[in-house]
């Protein structure tokens, strides 16, 4: 056979099969209709599917000629946010001593409560006793000897200049004696900060650096969490902010707090944003390190929701077959998000809208239609919370 009419014998093949598939084929109006080539077909494809079906066009039960639809809801999303944070203390001090020694003394005991400026400990401190004996009876030497030139100035036995050199003297001597005086001072280990004593990790008789910890301070009165929030919600982060938060270690509890600070950059790495909150702890039941799940509420973003069976696609994109005044609409859609039950969609759909679900390949746009079934609504409840673990600095 030659390569002329093996071409002709394959082109007519072709058109056969291609007849077949627009008389026979379920949906192949909808793609005819799509690539424009519909009033090209020789016969009428809806008539070829309903002698097909051998009812008239039922499709799965449906009488004939009939479609089955489902209404239109709205769903709201973007409006909760649930994440989980650790807590810190409203402040933390590691006290440590100004100098080195010998710790002589321990004065608080673990789980005391302390106040500011109280003292904690106390380390050897018997050089510096001496120290400011020494500045003190200096300073009295310098005093006397600026009392005998000032006696012997009224009597012009002493100069201007030796005036001078012993106020001057004196005022060496004072501030030897306040350096001394604050040497001593800092042998007593004072807390900076008002709050509860955790476990001492020394004792007394241990030799200290001014790197040694002798005491943790937590500050207890408000508790900080540190939480992440997905990138989305970075813009509706504000300070002062309302939100909730519940403790795995103390459940059936909801504690009320607010934003108290927001960080300045995305995290390139995980795409969120921390933020920190602040909780009230006026009975002290809440702890540094514990764990919280925090939960915001905002006014979110309302979209039409349809039942995934309705959704189709065409050579322009999705579209859905909508139901108005009795007639078949296509209606152009974007989808937004998919669920288990419902497609969010960006689409001109209102909830007075229903859209076909079953026998979509009877629709004919502006065609009238016959409602067999209306099935339920996909559910109107927004989506699960987006949930981001994160664990507090």
């Amino acid at each position: 056979m030659s390569v002329l009419k093996q071409l002709i014998v394959t082109v007519i093949l072709l058109a056969v099969a291609a007849g077949l598939w627009a008389r026979f084929y379920p949906g192949a109006g909808d793609y005819l209709t799509a690539w424009g080539i519909r009033d090209w077909v020789p016969f009428e494809v809806a008539e070829a599917v309903q002698e097909k079906s051998g009812a008239g066009g039922r499709s799965r039960g449906t009488p004939q000629g009939a479609v089955v639809a489902t209404p239109v809801v709205e769903v709201k999303i973007n409006d909760r946010l649930s994440a989980i944070g650790t807590s810190t203390a409203l402040q933390t001090v590691a006290v440590m001593p100004f100098s080195s020694g010998r710790l002589t003394e321990i004065l608080v005991r673990s789980g005391a409560t302390v106040e500011r400026g109280e003292v904690i400990a106390r380390l050897d401190s018997d050089a510096e006793e001496i120290a400011v004996s020494r500045a003190g009876n200096a300073l009295k030497d310098a005093e006397a000897r600026l009392e005998r030139i000032r006696v012997l100035r009224k009597t012009n036995t002493a100069t201007a200049v030796q005036e001078t050199d012993a106020e001057l003297e004196v005022q060496n001597a004072r501030l030897e004696l306040k350096a001394a005086e604050l040497a001593l001072a800092r042998r007593s280990i004072e807390t900076p900060i008002s709050g509860i004593v955790g476990i001492l990790p020394i004792t007394a008789g241990n030799y200290v650096t001014s790197q040694s910890v002798i005491a943790r301070i937590d500050d207890r009165s408000e508790i900080l969490v540190d939480f992440w929030v997905p990138e989305r919600f970075a813009a509706t982060m504000r300070v002062g902010a309302p939100l909730t938060a519940t403790s795995v270690a103390r459940p059936g509890e909801t504690f009320k707090g607010e934003i108290s600070a927001v960080d300045n950059r995305i995290d390139t790495d995980s795409r969120t944003l921390q933020v920190r909150a602040r909780f009230p702890n006026e009975n002290d039941t809440l702890r540094a390190g514990m764990s919280f799940q925090v939960s915001m509420t905002f006014p979110g973003d309302t979209f039409p929701a349809v039942d995934p069976l309705a959704v189709q696609w065409g050579s322009d994109g999705a579209f859905v077959w909508a139901v108005r005044d009795g007639k078949g609409a296509r209606v152009p859609i974007d989808i937004i998000q998919r669920n288990t039950d419902s497609v969010l969609v960006h689409a001109p759909l209102t909830t007075e809208d229903e859209v076909v679900t079953e026998g979509i390949h009877l629709v004919r746009d502006g065609a009238e239609l016959t409602i067999a079934e209306r099935k339920q609504a996909p559910a109107s409840s927004a989506p699960p919370d987006d949930t981001k673990t994160a664990s507090g600095s």
